[in-house]
């Protein structure tokens, strides 16, 4: 059993920064952002040419744009979501040694399974339980940034392991290596299960008894509970190295850095992606993939 909560911890301490823009692009763009204004203006006001003046503001205007629609889709993996849908799909049954592949199948269990931690779904590969509350200062994590206002991650419970998917094309069964030592990206959005407001702050006996078992506080507040899992019987997609031992195919996490690649089209900058991607096909691939197999 691979324990990721700690990744999520982590990508919490990024939304600070703005990445994937390069630190030093904010800093050479914000003395110029200051210096294009005061020539602008200058020129406004001493020759009324106001053409400069308005396309500095247009081009101020994209560059801001472009660099909080990277930071947006950045927190929410858009980039590493359009990479895991455009990569072509491998076949397992022609797939060389060392090759990275992605392969769409039914996940099933290997020799240990896991449990989601609220609503108790048994046989899944992949659990994720995320626990968020309004503006209550104190109660995050350590090592977890803290804000007054807005909902802050306040604990965390996500964990994959071993098991093994059918490829979709060939029918030949794999292992995919998403246990304890692996990294892993996960692309499975949690659902909101349980919801509270200022209005109606009152939790549910069985959240109570969740919160209770986690040394959690009990008392009425403002909280978002989440989770997502995979069960066994689901389709799956994973991005990964093959790796084969005899008879034995595996899917493991590459050695080096994925790189997802400047996407033009939809204005995203390169994101590296470190670790196993598993994530769930678009319906498109479903419908290809079991048109195939029937």
């Amino acid at each position: 059993m691979n324990d990721l909560s700690s990744e999520v911890v982590r990508e919490q301490n990024k939304r600070s920064n703005w990445n994937p823009v390069p630190s030093i692009a904010i800093y050479i763009t914000v003395p110029l952002f200051f210096i294009g204004l005061s020539v602008s203006v200058f020129i406004l006001v001493v020759v009324h040419n106001v053409s400069f003046f308005l396309s500095f503001l247009f081009l101020s205007a994209f560059v801001i744009t472009f660099i909080a629609w990277n930071t947006y889709n950045w927190r929410h993996k858009a980039a590493v979501i359009c990479f895991l849908h455009s990569f072509p799909d491998s076949d397992l049954g022609t797939a060389r040694e060392g090759q990275l592949v992605k392969i769409t199948g039914l996940a099933s269990c290997g020799s240990t399974s896991l449990e989601s931690s609220y609503e108790r779904a048994s046989r899944c590969v992949y659990a994720s339980t995320l626990l968020y509350e309004y503006g209550r200062f104190g109660l995050t994590p350590s090592d977890s940034p803290t804000s007054w206002f807005g909902w802050t991650l306040t604990f965390c419970e996500r964990f994959s392991t071993d098991f093994f998917i059918t490829d979709q094309k060939s029918g030949i069964r794999a292992t995919v290596k998403a246990g304890s030592g692996y990294k892993v990206v996960p692309l499975v959005v949690e659902t909101n299960l349980v919801s509270t407001t200022r209005q109606c702050r009152i939790l549910s006996p069985h959240l109570r008894k969740w919160l209770q078992e986690r040394n959690l506080s009990t008392e009425a507040r403002v909280l978002r509970l989440e989770e997502g899992y995979v069960q066994e019987g689901s389709f799956v997609t994973v991005i990964g190295v093959l790796r084969r031992n005899n008879d034995i195919l595996m899917i493991v996490q590459p050695q080096e850095l994925l790189s997802t690649g400047c996407l033009w089209q939809k204005l995203l900058l390169p994101v590296d992606i470190d670790g196993l991607v598993l994530g769930v096909p678009n319906i498109q691939t479903l419908q290809q993939g079991l048109t195939t197999i029937l």
